[in-house]
């Protein structure tokens, strides 16, 4: 299978705003946009996005992953963009016409369809720098993947950044391209200089996230992470994994804590990310300030991997859903 998020199916569905109302919905070919060298998200970054997939289970049935809180979720960065935000019922539609068209292309297991729902804002206005843009575009684009990160399932090296922030404060929770622009020079510089795979940005010495997903400690029988505040996104499968984690005994604490506190843990506990795309990675050594510190045998973690386990058994089918997690496509 090509580089994740490199190869596309062949159609996908698109709805624009124009005069204070959405248009029909279209499922077409996937092919190039055609925009105005002066459209807003082009000179001021009026777009969004959200990440999901669809699995296609072992008796050939597809199903879609808590993609109702994908789609509050985009609703959500819609607004705070500024953007015509999609009512609920369209995004589930597109997000539906846009699987159910491409059906045949749905990657069998360990694959999956990614899916992309994107919002861009499409007024032609340059001097609109200080407006939301009036009009828009929603498309849903759909991926075949397999595993994230290059090499499979393998322990990752992280950079702590201890002076960067990831995100604008109280923006990291908007799934916005920008968020992600803003990481790219410490992550180009951390993959050249110390042969890291993501950053983990801890401005000010407090510990947040890293560039393209959210980060998480397992010390003895207790799972840590960020609490939503603002400055890290409140992603889908962070919030399923701790969910699981309660689920499993563990004592789930959302917290606020510092690089110090990180470093003093990591001889004896676990670290994973997790994300829709990377699922959940475990890592494996932290650099800090040129020294580079073992999560602890510098291994794939067990208790990590459970996790995973019992995140994507239920994702495919192959456990029960408690949680009432996935929906079957008719």
């Amino acid at each position: 299978m090509a580089e994740f998020g490199k190869e596309f199916t062949s159609k996908m569905a698109v709805a624009n705003f124009n005069h204070g109302r959405w248009s029909d919905l279209e499922v077409k070919p996937v092919g190039p946009l055609s925009i105005h060298p002066g459209t807003h998200v082009l000179h001021y970054s009026s777009t969004c996005f959200e990440g999901l997939k669809a699995y296609q289970w072992a008796d050939g049935s597809i199903h879609l992953f808590r993609y109702a809180d994908n789609i509050k979720r985009l609703q959500n960065s819609a607004a705070a963009l500024c953007l015509p935000v999609p009512p609920y019922e369209l995004l589930d539609q597109a997000i539906i016409a846009a699987v159910k068209a491409v059906k045949t292309e749905i990657p069998q297991l360990p694959g999956a369809l990614y899916i992309r729902p994107t919002l861009i804002g499409t007024e032609v206005n340059v001097g609109a720098a200080g407006k939301g843009s009036t009009e828009a575009m929603l498309y849903v684009l759909t991926s075949p993947v397999g595993d994230y990160f290059a090499g499979g399932v393998r322990a990752l090296k992280i950079l702590i950044d201890d002076v960067n922030m990831r995100s604008t404060p109280k923006f990291g929770q908007v799934k916005t391209g920008g968020n992600y622009a803003a990481s790219l020079g410490s992550v180009t510089r951390a993959r050249a200089e110390f042969g890291a795979d993501q950053v983990l940005f801890c401005p000010n010495g407090q510990v947040q996230e890293t560039g393209a997903a959210n980060f998480m400690l397992i010390k003895d029988n207790t799972l840590i992470t960020k609490g939503l505040d603002g400055s890290v996104l409140p992603g889908i499968t962070r919030s399923s994994i701790l969910q699981i984690a309660a689920q499993q005994g563990y004592e789930v604490q959302e917290t606020d804590y510092t690089v110090q506190e990180l470093l003093s843990w990591l001889p004896t506990a676990e670290a994973f990310l997790s994300g829709t795309a990377a699922v959940l990675s475990p890592v494996g050594s932290m650099v800090y300030q040129g020294q580079e510190y073992p999560v602890g045998d510098g291994q794939i973690g067990q208790k990590s991997m459970q996790l995973k386990a019992a995140l994507t058994g239920v994702q495919t089918g192959v456990l029960e859903d408690v949680f009432q997690w996935t929906t079957q496509l008719n």
